[in-house]
């Protein structure tokens, strides 16, 4: 089964399905549109606030207005708990001695808000028919990525940096390695869509104004190595591993050196990589990104090296986002900043990736000798769509960052009160997904050998390399910081 859209069977009707009228990229282009709109609506038309600040020249109070989203209240996950998992989902008030159950309330309305909005883009793929199917499917989905999200919540396992994604792999390849995915979860286990909507939603993040704050040393350590890397893996799985599925060994070689999953899902898509080609090349990257957060850290304090630097090496090799954000915040303020820029700024790399891949593959991988030349149109029939929504939510808000007075302040408002969340729930539930999807036996043919964890080691090896060697040169020599 390639990662291009297919049509889910129910428990109820197990015949050939027609091909849905629109496409799971541009349906996450729309749930994601749509999230982004109401937060937007909700900010500049409920957010607004005047508070009285002192002016820094004069030190006399000046009025100033400050935005806030109103829906983030109605948003939110499991919070940190020790001995207790009440304490994750109703605090203990320590003045009234009673549970809040505001933690509770959060987490019901961020699941009706999921269900309407998913539940409305399977009907408008599926039709009317296939709802009810999901929407019981999707309870017990949401519900898997709850107890993910939980654990990852506990103070013991937080302090390891363990995140959501490793727990919901972990409970989704339980439940699919043991008991078998009831075919009532199927319709509702769609991991590439719920990453393309989560991916279109980070392009709120991925904001120019800021990427360019590092300037060119930002820029050439996630725009240089990648490519680099990406291409000298690829080709040493094919001549000198002898890697059989060209498939798996582009999705390996993307998922490490660009920036995880995101990218090996745009990359399957483009390659049209087998579901099982897909599934394997993410466990393979989020068990070394689960290692690597905390090795990289602790090799950065014990050497003495630069935060800095310390930080741009982390961003340029850590594959998920949020563990980049994790292992830079352990090394201070300083490092956090430069290792998640450098990673939005590799982010970029997404579409540019997954367009050349499939230029690559029509033109070359999968192209008749005998027959016609491939047209243009094959390309963009293979391109992920949801790319471009990336792409243009991203230079959206980079003019309203850059553009509007207080710009910034909306921004952060939308993203951090309503769009950032969400979008940790849909990854979540991705990754369920995914474990869900997943059987170990279907791993054997193409682990045989060892191939694709040598592909993994190997180019990996080459990223850490040519990484901490670009760090160096840019945040070292070339354009050491200024400190007072």
């Amino acid at each position: 089964m390639s990662t291009n859209e297919t049509t889910p069977t129910s428990a109820s009707d197990d015949r050939p399905q027609p091909k849905p009228w629109i496409s799971d990229d541009l349906l996450a282009i729309l749930v994601a549109a749509v999230i982004l709109i109401i937060s937007l609506v909700a900010v500049m038309g409920f957010g607004q606030s005047t508070v009285s600040v002192e002016a820094e020249a004069t030190g006399s109070p000046i009025s100033t207005t400050v935005y806030s989203n109103p829906l983030s209240s109605w948003i939110g996950k499991p919070g940190k708990w020790t001995l207790s998992v009440l304490d994750s989902l109703a605090p203990l008030d320590k003045e009234t001695g009673t549970r809040s159950p505001e933690t509770l309330i959060k987490i019901a309305s961020t699941f009706v808000l999921l269900t309407l909005l998913l539940a409305g883009a399977a009907t408008l793929r599926d039709g009317s028919r296939r709802l009810l199917p999901f929407v019981g499917g999707f309870a017990v989905v949401f519900l898997l990525a709850l107890v993910a999200y939980t654990l990852a919540a506990q103070s013991a396992i937080k302090s390891y940096n363990l995140e959501f994604a490793l727990w919901a792999l972990l409970i989704g390849l339980i439940v699919s390695n043991t008991v078998g995915t009831p075919k009532f979860l199927r319709d509702a286990a769609r991991t590439e869509f719920y990453i393309k909507a989560g991916l279109v939603l980070l392009g709120a993040e991925v904001l120019l104004p800021r990427l360019l704050e590092l300037g060119v040393p930002g820029v050439f350590v996630a725009w240089v190595v990648t490519p680099i890397v990406l291409i000298s893996t690829y080709i040493f799985g094919q001549r000198v591993l002898k890697i059989e599925s060209r498939s798996l060994n582009m999705v390996i070689s993307a998922d490490m050196s660009v920036c995880g999953v995101s990218a090996a899902i745009a990359t399957a898509a483009s390659c049209r990589a087998k579901k099982e080609e897909l599934s394997l090349a993410i466990g393979i990257s989020l068990s070394f990104t689960v290692i690597m957060m905390v090795v990289l850290p602790a090799v950065i304090s014990f050497v003495g090296m630069d935060p800095i630097i310390g930080g741009a090496w982390i961003g340029g090799t850590v594959d998920s986002t949020g563990a980049v954000a994790a292992a830079g915040a352990s090394l201070g303020d300083e490092a956090v900043d430069v290792a998640t820029t450098v990673k939005m700024i590799q982010n970029i790399l997404i579409g540019v990736t997954s367009f050349l891949v499939a230029v690559y593959w029509v033109t070359y991988v999968e192209r008749d000798p005998q027959g016609q030349r491939p047209h243009a149109s094959e390309i963009w029939k293979r391109f992920p769509k949801f790319v471009v929504g990336f792409l243009l939510v991203s230079v959206l808000f980079s003019v309203i960052h850059a553009g509007l007075e207080q710009g910034p302040d909306v921004v952060d408002a939308v993203s951090k009160g309503l769009s950032k969340e969400v979008r940790g729930w849909l990854f979540c539930l991705a990754f369920v997904s995914i474990g869900l999807e997943t059987r170990f036996a279907d791993f054997a043919k193409y682990l045989r050998g060892g191939k694709p964890l040598i592909l993994y080691l190997c180019g990996q090896t080459l990223n850490l390399i040519l990484t901490l060697l670009m760090a160096w040169i840019m945040f070292g020599w070339l354009f050491p910081p200024a400190r007072s």
